[in-house]
């Protein structure tokens, strides 16, 4: 009894705690969410700063002139992407008339197929579409005319990464001050293991959207698409959000294509195109330059970039991956949390994976 007592008691801490957790994180996500995104992105830097200190460079100006250099090369492709966004949201309004017209078009080729002549039908069509462009060229202006509260946020990130950057011994000997002397070297570990995640994480991720941002505009502009340079960037960047990056980056231009070009075949390209271009980043550059570094399931991977947008919206969906893998590094270094590693881990069904030569045998092409 007593011990069912103890068990019951536990469960109400721990649930109490993670209730208490999710409304800290709800209601502190503008504090919270900008740290932790510049302490992925002092991760992505570290390299960087640690080879140019290595070369004799003080560290306050190592980390000057990184922060600088990355801030510039940022600030180029945002004036890149500024600019293809001006001109967009200039062509808007004709943009949206030539989709109504398109959807019009489609609407009456549908009420011949099928005999249809409703028109409370065709209103509903050109009135959901009518809505999603607006909304979208609202969501477009907003981002352009960015709130002051916004823009802080953001203009304090480059401050938070120079000063992470400045202090990280000042943080690992906190912690070797504030655990026991025993502990040192399992935090030593778990220190090192979580940078070389994270860095070669982040490096990866950023080297394949640039990657894809050159071949999807060169893709798009081949096909013929409008604003392929506009669309080519916006897809390769939703990439940052694992798995939903994908698809929700390949649609884009899709939708563009049919609904505003109106034209089925230039569809069909963009189609072909975008599976080719996924298949290449899921089997040769994510694997090749990402590298299974993170290594969480994709269960796991999918619900943490859920619940990472249900609290802090698109930056938590960017942020979940690395912070889930920081996790994942930590049970595996503690005894009493490895069944939680052994669940978010990919191991245990190696003998369920597909691979070439289990395709190979059911073919009967190999013993």
């Amino acid at each position: 009894m007593a011990n069912d007592y103890k068990r019951v008691k536990k469960l109400t801490y721990w649930l109490l705690f993670s209730v208490l957790l999710v409304f800290v994180l709800v209601e502190a996500r503008e504090f919270l969410y900008p740290i932790v995104m510049a302490l992925l992105f002092a991760y992505l830097l570290y390299p960087v700063v640690k080879r140019l200190e290595n070369w004799g460079i003080p560290r306050l100006l190592a980390n000057f002139v990184t922060i600088i250099t990355a801030m510039a090369l940022f600030a180029g492709l945002l004036l890149l992407l500024y600019k293809q966004l001006s001109v967009f949201l200039t062509d808007f309004p004709q943009l949206k008339e030539k989709a109504l017209a398109n959807i019009d078009l489609l609407q009456a080729h549908i009420d011949r197929k099928f005999g249809d002549e409703s028109q409370a039908n065709e209103r509903w069509l050109r009135l959901q579409v009518s809505n999603a462009m607006d909304l979208s060229g609202s969501a477009i202006t907003n981002i352009l005319l960015a709130t002051t509260n916004t823009i802080t946020k953001f203009a304090l990130m480059p401050v938070y990464i120079f000063l992470m950057l400045y202090y990280r011994n000042k943080f690992e000997t906190f912690l070797f001050k504030a655990l026991s002397s025993h502990r040192h070297g399992k935090v030593k570990v778990m220190i090192d293991e979580i940078s070389s995640v994270t860095k070669h994480y982040m490096g990866g991720v950023v080297i394949v959207i640039l990657i894809l941002c050159v071949i999807n505009s060169a893709g798009l502009l081949i096909i013929g698409v409008e604003y392929a340079i506009l669309l080519g960037i916006v897809s390769a960047f939703i990439n940052f959000i694992p798995y939903f990056g994908t698809l929700i980056g390949g649609a884009v231009p899709l939708l563009y294509t049919l609904v505003v070009q109106g034209d089925p075949q230039k569809t069909l390209a963009v189609l072909l195109f975008f599976l080719v271009v996924q298949f290449t980043e899921n089997n040769i550059l994510t694997p090749n330059i990402t590298g299974s570094r993170v290594n969480i399931n994709p269960l796991f991977t999918i619900l943490s970039i859920i619940v990472g947008g249900m609290l802090w919206g698109l930056p938590g969906m960017f942020v979940a991956v690395p912070i889930m893998g920081m996790f994942k590094i930590y049970f595996d270094n503690s005894p009493n949390l490895q069944a939680y590693s052994f669940m978010l881990g990919t191991e245990g069904t190696e003998e369920h994976a597909l691979t070439i030569d289990k395709i190979l045998r059911f073919l009967r092409l190999r013993k």
